[in-house]
């Protein structure tokens, strides 16, 4: 059973960081991507980044590049997404998802957590 449980949203000021956590288990295949997504209410989801299994891939999208980074602990089996330079626009439920290829949709979502983005 795949799980993946994102942690760490919360309300922050314009100009602030932040760090989200997905804590993942039972994924069987040795190449796969996480990425984290995120969605406004009645807007689509929006790609945000993405990190291979191996950790030396990733990409980020372009609303985001410069100030977020995601990274992993194989460790701890966790994708960290660490953010700055946070404006409004960034304010969003973040998801973390898992897909076996770059071009796969996604097989297994996290419940999201909340960010929030404020003066």
């Amino acid at each position: 059973q795949v799980q993946l449980v994102e942690s760490g949203g919360n309300l922050v000021q314009i100009g602030g960081s932040l760090s989200l956590s997905c804590a993942f288990s039972g994924i069987t295949f040795t190449d796969y991507w996480i990425d984290w997504v995120r969605q406004v209410p009645g807007k689509g989801p929006e790609w945000v980044s993405g990190i291979h299994s191996d950790g030396q891939s990733t990409y980020v999208s372009d609303s985001v590049k410069g100030r977020f980074a995601i990274s992993r602990d194989n460790a701890k089996n966790t994708v960290l997404l660490q953010m700055s330079s946070m404006v409004p626009e960034d304010t969003a439920v973040y998801y973390c998802a898992e897909k076996e290829r770059a071009s796969s949709p996604y097989d297994y979502w996290g419940q999201g957590t909340q960010v929030t983005v404020s003066s």
